[in-house]
């Protein structure tokens, strides 16, 4: 396992899992209940973190992250192309199905 990305929130830690397992890279969210340890630890060691478990899929785990990292902030709403549904402008997975936006 590698550590590959440092989220500033958990939603965000679930958000860069959920686009690496969808690129069929296996991650894992680790610190998740960390913030409940705050004041016995130091703020830098309570951050969620992206675990990666194989370590070929290194180059393209960044790639993804890297993408993500681009993105600009969205407004406004899209509608999934698989089931149709409306999902905010800057989801890329729909929140319904879980396709790719």
């Amino acid at each position: 396992m590698q550590r590959l990305y440092t989220a500033a929130n958990l939603p965000e830690a679930h958000l860069v899992r959920g686009l690496l397992m969808a690129a069929g890279i296996e991650a894992r969210v680790f610190n998740e209940y960390s913030p409940g340890a705050l004041g016995e630890l130091p703020a830098s060691c309570a951050y969620p973190e992206i675990w990666i478990e194989e370590e070929r899929d290194v180059a393209r785990a960044r790639q993804v992250i890297e993408s993500y990292e681009k993105q600009p902030a969205a407004s406004g709403s899209r509608f999934c192309r698989a089931c149709g549904e409306e999902n905010p402008a800057g989801f890329m997975i729909c929140w319904h199905c879980r396709q790719s936006l």
